[in-house]
């Protein structure tokens, strides 16, 4: 049946901010320069709910320069991360060739030097968007970005999509970075137990409270609590009841909620946990 203009307008309606959380904690994945309104618009919307800090996501070389940009004006409420999306690895070198590709790895390398820099992500594997042409970029780009992670010292943030066994068998190859995230995390409970095990760290964004997503919710009640991050990657995955409407950090207390009620754990313990695993990730 189709949408009534009414439901239609209803979809471009932000959600309404929920109740403050009892514990400050961050939004461990966005994207600002893809939302509505201003930086401090959305700033000023998460810190009224309990978000102070969010980690800003630069995901190519010109998001990567506004990222570090925006956390220098902003270094109380922003950290910047900076690489080049699984997907935007291919891209290059497809349309400009192997020597774009290097030279855009070596920006990000130099832009990952600046001390508002938090992280090197996201990075990673994607099988659902590149096909067989691109995995060897794919690879290419993740391994780069892998060594810089742990030339830097700082924390590697990984997309994996589709990709679970590769993304895992890279990381045994190069060895990981001292702190490495799952950035919305996608695998099973038994992959769960697997990054527990060598330390790596979950981030779970909205689509854990999707009606779909039980195997979601099964990988979050087997991770270790001291592992567990929560992120919005808005304006996508917007947390249910508002799926579909616009995303932005101000909706972290819906996901944490949801969170907490998975682990069987009070919304202010767990809180506890997520705003001391944030802080050393990327503190």
């Amino acid at each position: 049946m189709p949408k009534s203009a009414k439901a239609k307008a209803a979809e471009h309606v932000p959600p309404p901010l929920p109740e403050p959380l009892a514990v400050p904690v961050a939004d461990a994945h966005t994207h600002l320069d893809m939302q509505s309104g201003t930086v401090e618009e959305a700033l000023e919307k998460a810190a009224a709910v309990g978000v102070p800090r969010v980690v800003q996501i630069g995901c190519d070389v010109a998001r990567a320069h506004w990222a570090v940009k925006v956390a220098a004006e902003h270094p109380d409420a922003i950290w910047a991360a900076v690489a080049l999306h699984p997907n935007e690895a291919p891209r290059i070198e497809a349309e400009e060739g192997p020597a774009a590709l290097d030279a855009a790895l070596a920006e990000i390398a130099e832009l990952a030097a600046s001390p508002h820099v938090r992280a090197i992500g996201e990075t990673g594997l994607d099988y659902y968007r590149t096909g067989e042409e691109g995995v060897a970029a794919q690879r290419r780009s993740f391994r780069a970005h892998l060594r810089l992670a742990k030339e830097l010292d700082k924390a590697l943030v990984i997309h994996d999509r589709e990709a679970h066994a590769d993304v895992l068998r890279l990381l045994k190859e190069e060895g990981a970075p001292r702190r490495t995230v799952f950035h919305c995390y996608s695998g099973d409970a038994a992959m769960a137990e697997v990054c527990a095990d060598e330390g790596y760290f979950l981030s779970f964004a909205g689509n854990v409270t999707f009606r779909s997503a039980q195997p979601l919710r099964d990988a979050l009640a087997v991770a270790p609590p001291e592992l567990l991050l929560v992120e919005t990657d808005a304006p996508f995955l917007t947390p249910a009841p508002f799926r579909g409407r616009p995303n932005a950090p101000y909706l972290i207390p819906v996901t944490l909620r949801a969170m907490a009620e998975v682990k069987g754990m009070d919304e202010a313990e767990l809180g506890r946990h997520v705003a001391a695993n944030t802080e050393r990730v990327f503190g």
